[in-house]
C-alpha cells in the first residue's frame, strides 16, 4: 500500500493525496494549487496517474485548495464517485461554478485587453467541467462509517474549520490512516472546536500556522478600531475575504460591533454572489456553530447583497465611507481586485486582510509592505493603510495543533506534516519530535510512501 502526496508539501494548496491499495485507488482531495504562478502552472501538468482508473475522491472539505482540481479530473476521464459531506456539497455547488466562471472571466479579460502570451488564453476548466463534477458528489454523514470501494471505509469527524469541513478516517487492511484536513479553532468565535480523533497507523496533519500562535487580542476590539478609524477620516474598508468561512465571521463580527454600538452605522456590502450563496448555506447548519440561531440569522442579513457587475462597478464610483466585503481572500482575483485598485489609491481607504496570505499572492505581498501591485496587466500604487486582523483565523495554531494531537491514545506509526510553507511545516515537525517523540515525515512533491 503506497501514499502519494500531489500537493500540500511545502506549500498550503493544492491538497491532493493518492492512496494505492494495490487493488483500488483513492485520490483524498482534489484541490488546486495557488499563489506563486510556479505553482498555478503545476494546474496545467499531466496527474502522474490515468484518471479514468482512480476508483474514488473524498473530500475534507469545499474550498477551493482541496477541492478545486475535480472539474478538470471529471473532464480527464474520472468516473468514479466522491464521498463528503453535506455542507461540502452543498458549498461546492457554489465553489465549483464559481472557480470555473472566474476562470473563465480571466481567460475572456487577457484576450480582450491582449496582455496574455497565449493566444487566446484559454480557461483551466469551464462552467460545464464544473457541472460534471458536482454530479459526481455523494454527500455522507459525520460519524457514520461508509464504503468507499471494497476493502476501503471512511469516516468524517468534524474539523470546525468551516461548515462541513471533516477530518477523514480511512480504514484499510486493518489499518487506519488519517487526514486531518484543515482544522479549525479551539476557541473560534462562530464554529465548534474541531472532534479530537483518538487512533491512527497513519496520520496526515496539517501545518498552516505551524510555527506560530494566533494573538490573544479579541477580534472585536481590533475590528471595531479599524473600522472607526477608517470611517472617521471619510474613508472606506476594503475587506479580501474567502467567501466560505471567513466572510461569515466577519459578518458576526460587525454585527456584533453595530450591535454594541462601537462603530459607526455605514452601509456594509457584500460584493460577491458565491459569498451570498454561501452564507445561506451557513445558516443551514446550526449543528456546526458555536452561536444561536438568531445570532446567525441577524449576522447573515446585515450586508447588502451586490449581485450584478453593473452594481459593483457602481461601489467603485461612489466615495461615502462604506465596508465591502468582496472575494477572494487573498486577492488573487475577483471583484475584490477591482476594488483595491479603485480604491488603493486613496490613503483615507483601508485594505484590511483577514486571513492566510499564501506566498506569492497580491494579499501577501500587501502584508509584506509591497505598496505597488499588478491588477490586470497594469500597476497599481496602494496609498490606502493595509491592516490585518489575525485572529479570525479558521486554522488552528501551532498550540492548537499540539493540542489536538495530543489527543491521540498512542503514537502513530508515521506522521506526515503537510499543507503548509516549509518554515511552518518544519516548526510542526519539531514540535511533534520534541514534544510526543513521533517518528514524522515531511513528504516531498509527488513522491509515493509505503505504508506497510
Amino acid at each position: 500500500m503506497q501514499l502519494q502526496f500531489l500537493g500540500a508539501t511545502d506549500t498550503v494548496t493544492g491538497s491532493k493525496y493518492l492512496l494505492d491499495t494495490g487493488r483500488h485507488q483513492v485520490m483524498v482531495d482534489c484541490g488546486l494549487f495557488q499563489g506563486y504562478k510556479t505553482l498555478r502552472l503545476r494546474n496545467w501538468d499531466p496527474l502522474p496517474l490515468d484518471p479514468a482508473k482512480l476508483d474514488a475522491v473524498v473530500l475534507t472539505h469545499a474550498h477551493i485548495d482541496h477541492s478545486g482540481y475535480l472539474p478538470l479530473l471529471v473532464r480527464n476521464g474520472f468516473r468514479g464517485s466522491v464521498h463528503c459531506t453535506m455542507g461540502t456539497a452543498q458549498l461546492c455547488g457554489i465553489l465549483l461554478p464559481d472557480s470555473a466562471h472566474l476562470a473563465e472571466e480571466d481567460a475572456d479579460y487577457a484576450n480582450r485587453k491582449g496582455f496574455s502570451r497565449h493566444r487566446p488564453a484559454l480557461p483551466l476548466y469551464t462552467a460545464a467541467d464544473a457541472a460534471r463534477a458536482m454530479r459526481r458528489l455523494q454527500p455522507m454523514q459525520f460519524g457514520k462509517r461508509f464504503q468507499v470501494v471494497p476493502g476501503v471505509e471512511a469516516e468524517f469527524a468534524r474539523a470546525g474549520h468551516i461548515i462541513g469541513a471533516a477530518i477523514v478516517t480511512l480504514f484499510v487492511d486493518g489499518k487506519r490512516i488519517v487526514f486531518s484536513g484543515d482544522l479549525g479553532r479551539q476557541q473560534d468565535i462562530v464554529m465548534r472546536a474541531p472532534e479530537m480523533v483518538r487512533q491512527a497507523d497513519y496520520l496526515l496533519v496539517e501545518s498552516t500556522y505551524g510555527d506560530r500562535r494566533h494573538p490573544d487580542d479579541d477580534p472585536l476590539d481590533v475590528l471595531g478600531e479599524i473600522v472607526s478609524r477608517t470611517i472617521g477620516r471619510g474613508g472606506s474598508l476594503i475587506i479580501p475575504a474567502f467567501a466560505v468561512g471567513r466572510t461569515q465571521s466577519l459578518l458576526y463580527c460587525l454585527h456584533r460591533l453595530r450591535e454594541l454600538k462601537r462603530i459607526p452605522d455605514v452601509p456594509v456590502y457584500l460584493n460577491s454572489p458565491m459569498a451570498i450563496d454561501a452564507t445561506m448555506i451557513f445558516s443551514l447548519h446550526p449543528e456546526e456553530l458555536r452561536i444561536s440561531r438568531e445570532e446567525c440569522a441577524a449576522a447573515c442579513n446585515l450586508a447588502t447583497p451586490v449581485q450584478s457587475m453593473e452594481q459593483s462597478i457602481w461601489l467603485n464610483h461612489d466615495r461615502s465611507p462604506k465596508i465591502i466585503l468582496a472575494g477572494s481572500g487573498m486577492a488573487t482575483g475577483g471583484r475584490v481586485v477591482h476594488h483595491i485598485a479603485a480604491y488603493g489609491p486613496d490613503p483615507r481607504n483601508t485594505v484590511l486582510l483577514s486571513g492566510f496570505q499564501a506566498a506569492g499572492t497580491r494579499g501577501a505581498a500587501l502584508a509584506a509592505g509591497r505598496r505597488d501591485i499588478r491588477v490586470h496587466g497594469k500597476d497599481i500604487a496602494v496609498h490606502a493603510s493595509v491592516e490585518q486582523v489575525e485572529n479570525l483565523s479558521a486554522h488552528a495554531d501551532a498550540a492548537e495543533l499540539m493540542t489536538w494531537l495530543g489527543g491521540f491514545h498512542q503514537a502513530p506509526r508515521r506522521t506526515f506534516v503537510v499543507h503548509g510553507e516549509p518554515q511552518a511545516s518544519d516548526a510542526l515537525r519539531q514540535h511533534i519530535e520534541r514534544d510526543l517523540r513521533w517518528a514524522v515525515t515531511m513528504p516531498e512533491y509527488r513522491r509515493s510512501y509505503p505504508l506497510d
